[in-house]
Formats: C-alpha cells, structure tokens, sequence
C-alpha cells in the first residue's frame, strides 16, 4: 500500500505566490539647482526666467536643491517654502545636497532627502584642454592605471524617438541614428549623434566640464554640459542642421561648425 503525506494547502499556495514586490536598483539623473545665495525674489525671478526660456527643461527631472551657499535656509519653513514655491512653478524638489547638519535635519522635517556625497565633481580621468605636452615630474608618483570597466561607451543604433530618454553612465554616449524632438539624451562624457538631433542632449552631467556634444545636424531644443545650457533660441543661426561640436570656453558653452 502507497503512503501519502497529506500537504497544507496553504503552504502551498504561499510557495507559489508571487511576491508583493521586488528591489531593483536604478540610476536616475537628477538636476542639481546650485544657490548662491539667499533664496528670495531674485532667486524665484531668475528661476521664471529660466523657465520661459526652457520651458521643457525641468520636466519629469527630479531637483536637488545644492545649499552649500545657501546659510538662510535654516528651519523647516524655510525649505516647505521652498518646496511649495517649486511645486507652484510644476518643478519638483526631492531633497538637498551640501547642507550643515542643521539644514540636514530641518529639510528632512520638510519632506525632502538630506543627500551625503552629492556634491559635483569632474570625473577623475579628465580629458586635457589643450594638447600641450608637459615634461614629466620625476618626483611626481605616477598613478595607477585606470580600471577600464570603469569607463563605457553606450551605442544606440536605433532611432531615438519623441518621449525616449537614453542615459549613459559612466561613459559616452554614440548614437548612430537620428534623434527625434521630444527625446533626451544625458552622458556623464560625451554625446555623438551620427544623424540629425532634436530633442535634448546633456553631456557632462556629473561636473565634467571637460565633456563636449558633435552632431551631425544641429536642431536640438536644448544641449547642457556641465549644467552650462543653451536653448534653440540662443543658437547662432549660422550652425543650424550643420555639422556641429559644442563645448565649453571659460564657462560659457560654444557651438562651432565642424569643417
């Protein structure tokens, strides 16, 4: 005769249940709002007219506030001042970088994140500005070799469209098809579009100043590096639909027609 060890139906059904949720880990980029100074009427007029300008600039990005120079924010009106003045201009603050301990606490008590590590840096391995050979330091240590995997290209070979948002950590970001208005396209290095490019493209955007953008066909709504933006309104008719590089030149960002 067969033995059966009867089985709790219940266990069962916990064992095949799928979980209520799951934890993955995702990079997201962030627009970093750097004050440099009090925040009062001309901080919010400044931010209107940045709005107006780039009216699509903001949209869907999360905000850290940078209050490194910011001492006037102390309390925790201050910061849900702060934050319902954003929200009233549909822009979205998450939480702060850079703060003393105080401003820490008192943004938490408001609601928003109090961030440790934040503050922007340009990537460790920076590309030279020039290419002016220097002799070698005899007294200097040479550094390590840099780990390779540390640094990545990401290749998109097949159209960005309207509505798409490609990031490239770590890396550049080649795109080896056409960019389509409505899309954006964000690199820590630098951007390559072989093709025309709408849309908006951020290179640089963990501080390195030295990150540039080509494209094939200059229509973009809007490129950034390192923070630096310019939208279609400010470009030079002289570089529209041409074959164009932007970088930037003593803190302004230059678009130049690539011969």
């Amino acid at each position: 005769m067969n033995s059966h060890t009867p089985t709790d139906s219940r266990d069962a059904a916990v064992d095949t249940a799928p979980a209520p949720f799951n934890l993955r880990s995702r990079f997201i980029t962030a627009v970093v709002v750097k004050l440099s100074g009090p925040v009062g009427e001309p901080f919010y007029s400044a931010l209107d007219l940045m709005i107006r300008q780039a009216p699509h600039f903001f949209v869907g990005a999360p905000l850290v506030i940078d209050v490194e120079l910011a001492s006037s924010l102390q309390d925790k009106a201050d910061f849900l001042r702060l934050a319902r003045e954003m929200r009233n201009r549909r822009l979205f603050a998450i939480g702060i970088q850079n703060g003393t301990e105080e401003q820490s606490v008192a943004a938490s008590h408001a609601g928003l994140l109090a961030l440790q590590g934040g503050r922007d840096t340009a990537l460790e391995a920076k590309r030279p500005k020039d290419r002016t050979a220097q002799a070698p330091d005899s007294t200097k240590v040479p550094d390590p070799p840099q780990d390779p995997a540390k640094v990545e290209t990401l290749i998109v070979t097949d159209p960005v469209r309207s509505g798409q948002r490609v990031f490239a950590g770590n890396g550049d970001l080649i795109v080896v098809n056409s960019v389509s208005a409505g899309a954006e396209l964000v690199a820590h290095g630098n951007i390559h579009v072989y093709g025309a490019m709408r849309g908006r493209a951020l290179a640089g955007v963990n501080g390195d100043t030295a990150a540039r953008i080509f494209c094939q066909s200059l229509e973009a709504e809007l490129i950034a590096i390192s923070g630096l933006y310019k939208t279609s309104d400010d470009f030079d008719p002289s570089v529209l639909k041409q074959r164009t590089q932007a970088y930037l030149q003593d803190d302004t960002l230059c678009l130049d027609i690539l011969k």
